[in-house]
Formats: structure tokens, C-alpha cells, sequence
């Protein structure tokens, strides 16, 4: 049982799982952890500068909605943030393999549990290639219950003679072209928040009820398999988990009596960017009294705002969930260093996930130097791939990301990181269970002229669900071929 979160407030009151960590209740801790580390509070990041933070029009508005959140119940616990954290430590020793991904921007319109079991059914899958290719535990980690916001490269867009604010998903604005929509509406948290729970509510039931069945996710995969264009080369590893599953049976290994075959663990994750919405859902656990943020198990900075000194990595500095950390081309091997003191001081395991994202063609120049630099002072960290960000283009009137060259960044990661006797942990995608055409190329060869036919995201282009499949089978012959040829450091603490 997961213990439940405890905030005392001010006047020594305590309410089980609730309780605010903000402006109307301050969550302080010194965090002694790290000696070069300020003091901490859930809202000392609204002293420092900040990126991305939309322009509300009403701020009365905007700190009513930030208050009544504050009192809601949290989304995720403590107790589950620690044991997600205690996987990645596994990750960054070489044990595990963080599989993370998900909508690019989650939807208010599209939120159903068709839309959620899909994108539940293909996640399972890609984990149970994974699993039998590179025979490792798989970390699942979804872009999921909370990934609203987006961050962009410009405040306003611009159409014909109209300028509005840029859209920033719909926690924040609408995506219709009106100035109404494009408004940044405060009340936008509290859905975001109720879908979140929804969300979270279902995925649970999927994980823990028998959707997550081992036999199942066979017998989903089986029928990609036939289906696919490139059918025999994956009937191998096909084979073998049948063959695998059929010798588990036969030993009386089945789900009925096993619950590690019929149930899973399945995190959510999203970017921290509304560090308002973040503190109002900051908690104090009652087991350790540290801070953790409760709106999902595992938070990341984007590249777009991971500046030392900003809000951004104030806020996440304090909280004791896993984080991550976007790496982009700008990112220097000294300033990786830095961020890291900052926000794992203790150089926990799992504490600190570095996810790259450089562009196929870019990767060789920018990823070994940080790897020297990690390695040189002795970091323990995730490295993960997101073979997304840095490979989008324009063709034919749409943003697209073509297969080959996410294929190309995730195999020269696992090349790099083989060169350099690291451990290449994971990847991060963006992706969809649905069998949309957003990104040109893979079995299918979606053409340019093919994106118009079923382009459904309201920001990035996502992998559909076959894509996402076929990148699982890619990866996976990546991983079994690194875990033939383990780091000596892996190696050793295995």
C-alpha cells in the first residue's frame, strides 16, 4: 500500500493527500542534501526569470484557480515517484531500459479510453519486444495524464494581417485562429486536471486488471507481425516469445496464478511547464518530509527553458521525483555539468534522466562531449534518445518527421555511447496508437502525398502505431547487441 501524502500547514493542521505547497500554504525546505544549494521553497521559483509562461490577463483569475487546485488531492504518490526513481537507478547501472513516449501534446477533444486503451495496447507491446530482444527489464514511462503544454519558438503567430498568441496546447488556449481562443484561460488547469485523473483512473485499471496480460500483448504484436510489410523480419523474435510463452505454461508459469504476468507498472511523465499549476500540486511526503510534485511520477526540463538561474530548474531542483533533462545542440558539456550539480547533487541513480535531442545530423557532433563530461566526473545518469525534436521538416504543407532519419539518431546514439563504453538506457518518443500519417516513411512508406490523409495532431507529428512498433523491433536488435558488449562498469555492478 502507498503511503499517502501528509501536508501540515502553517497552523499544524494536517489533511491526508491534500494540503497546498504555494503561496497559500509554503512548502520550505532547506535541503541540506547539497551544500552549494539555497534554501528551497515551492514557490521560490517566482523570484527568478522565466521562459514560456503564457500571458494571462487576469491575474486575480489565475491565482483563484492556482488556490483551488492547491486543495485538491494529488494524481500520483510519493511512494510511486520513489519506485520509478528506484527503476531508473537500475537504467542508469546498466540493469534496465527506459521505454518513455506519448502524445506530443495531449488533447481535451480526443480524450477517450478508445484513444487511451490504444495508445495502452501499442506502449505494451513495444515493452514486450524490448523485453524478450534485449533480455531487460523495460521502465514504461508515458507522455501521459498531463502532457497539455507546449512550449514554442515564437510568443504570437502571425496570418495574413492577424496576429494572436501562439497556441500552447489546451491547458493553456485553443488551437481554432480567434482571439477568444488563442487567450490564455486559467480555468483551462482545472480540466486539465480532471482529465488527468480520468487518465490516470483507467490506465491503472488497464495495468492492474488483466488488459496488461503478457498473453495479450503476444497476441497484439502477432497480428502486426503478419500484417507488416516487413512481416519476416520480425517473425523471428515473434518465434521466440512464443516459444518462450509455450515453456511457461508448460511449467504452470500463467497469468491466473502469476500476477507479474498479467499486471504492469506504467508511469506518467509530461514537461514542467506551468510552474504554477506544479506548485499548486507540490506535496509533502509524510514518510520522508521531502517535497514531491504530485501531478505526475516524473517531470522534464525542455530545452527551451533549462537556464541555471531560471524558474524552471528552481522549481525542479526541490522536488524529489525523477526528472529529466532535454539536451539540445546549444547545451555545452560545462553547463550539463552545472545543471546536474544542481539538480542531483547527490548523484543519485534514476534521480537525473539526460534525454538528447540533437537531429540525425547533428548527434556526432554534440553527443560524445557531454558523454566525456558525464563520465569524467563520475555521473550517474539516464541517457536517453528523443530521435523526435531535432529531425522535423516541412513537406507538402505539413510538419513531418521522416522514419529513416529517427531510425538514423537512435542508431548512432547507441553507436556513440558503444564508442565511448556508456550505457545507451532509452528512448523517448513521440507517438500515437493510432494509425495516423504524420511521419513520412517506415514499413508502409508514407509519402508526402500521404501525410493529408489522416493528420490529426494539434502541434508535432507523431509516430502511428505501426511505426511505433517497428521502431520497438529496431531498437531492440540495438539493445541486444549493446547488452552483448555491456560498459565494463555495467558489467561490474551487475
Amino acid at each position: 500500500m502507498l503511503n499517502p501524502l501528509v501536508y501540515k500547514r502553517p497552523t499544524g493542521g494536517a489533511v491526508d493527500g491534500q494540503g497546498p505547497a504555494g503561496p497559500f500554504g509554503v512548502c520550505e525546505m532547506a535541503l541540506e542534501r547539497g551544500t552549494s544549494l539555497e534554501r528551497w521553497t515551492s514557490e521560490s521559483w517566482r523570484g527568478k526569470p522565466i521562459q514560456q509562461a503564457p500571458a494571462y490577463p487576469d491575474a486575480a483569475i489565475l491565482a483563484d484557480v492556482e488556490k483551488t487546485l492547491s486543495g485538491f488531492p494529488p494524481l500520483v504518490f510519493a511512494g510511486e515517484a520513489r519506485k520509478l526513481k528506484k527503476e531508473l537507478g537500475e537504467v542508469a547501472l546498466g540493469r534496465s531500459f527506459l521505454l518513455q513516449g506519448g502524445d506530443c501534446a495531449e488533447s481535451f477533444a480526443e480524450h477517450s479510453a478508445d484513444n487511451i486503451r490504444d495508445f495502452f495496447r501499442v506502449f505494451l507491446q513495444m515493452a514486450v519486444v524490448l523485453t524478450f530482444a534485449g533480455s531487460s527489464p523495460v521502465v514504461k514511462v508515458g507522455r501521459i495524464a498531463g502532457q497539455f503544454a507546449k512550449p514554442r519558438s515564437a510568443p504570437t503567430e502571425t496570418r495574413g494581417d492577424v496576429e494572436l498568441p501562439s497556441y500552447r496546447g489546451d491547458i493553456v488556449n485553443d488551437i481554432e485562429f480567434t482571439p477568444q481562443a488563442r487567450t490564455p484561460d486559467p480555468r483551462r488547469l482545472l480540466e486539465a486536471y480532471r482529465q488527468s485523473a480520468a487518465t490516470l483512473n483507467l490506465l491503472r485499471a488497464f495495468a492492474t486488471g488483466g488488459y496488461a496480460n503478457l498473453e495479450n500483448a503476444h497476441r497484439w504484436m502477432l497480428g502486426f507481425v503478419q500484417d507488416s510489410p516487413q512481416s519476416h523480419r520480425y517473425q523471428e523474435l515473434a518465434d521466440r516469445i512464443t516459444e518462450t510463452l509455450a515453456f511457461m505454461r508448460a511449467i504452470g508459469l500463467d497469468a491466473e496464478r502469476h500476477q507479474e504476468l498479467r499486471a504492469t507498472d506504467v508511469y506518467t511523465s509530461h514537461e514542467a511547464l506551468l510552474l504554477g499549476y506544479e506548485q499548486a500540486l507540490t506535496r509533502i511526503d509524510s514518510t520522508t518530509g521531502d517535497p514531491y510534485a504530485t501531478s505526475g511520477h516524473m517531470l522534464w526540463i525542455g530545452d527551451r527553458t533549462r537556464q541555471l538561474d531560471h524558474a524552471h530548474v528552481e522549481y525542479c531542483r526541490g522536488v524529489r521525483n525523477p526528472i529529466g533533462l532535454k539536451c539540445g545542440p546549444s547545451l555545452k558539456a560545462e553547463d550539463l555539468i552545472r545543471l546536474i550539480d544542481a539538480l542531483n547533487p547527490d548523484d543519485e541513480p534514476g534521480r537525473l534522466t539526460l534525454i538528447c535531442r540533437f537531429g540525425s545530423d547533428k548527434i556526432v557532433d554534440h553527443l560524445p562531449s557531454l558523454i566525456r563530461a558525464v563520465k569524467r566526473e563520475g555521473r550517474r545518469v539516464v541517457w536517453s534518445c528523443d530521435p523526435m525534436h531535432g529531425n522535423t521538416i516541412t513537406a507538402g504543407g505539413f510538419k513531418t518527421r521522416p522514419f529513416d532519419r529517427v531510425m538514423s539518431e537512435i542508431r548512432t546514439f547507441f553507436a556513440v555511447h558503444q564508442a565511448e563504453g556508456t550505457y545507451a538506457g532509452g528512448v523517448h518518443l513521440e507517438m500515437t496508437g493510432k494509425n495516423v500519417t504524420e511521419c513520412t516513411g517506415g514499413a508502409r512508406a508514407i509519402s508526402e502525398g500521404d501525410l493529408g490523409s489522416s493528420y490529426d495532431t494539434t502541434c508535432d507529428p507523431r509516430l502511428n502505431a505501426e511505426q511505433s512498433i517497428e521502431v520497438a523491433f529496431l531498437v531492440a536488435e540495438l539493445l541486444k547487441a549493446e547488452r552483448g558488449g555491456l560498459p565494463q562498469q555495467a558489467r561490474a555492478a551487475e
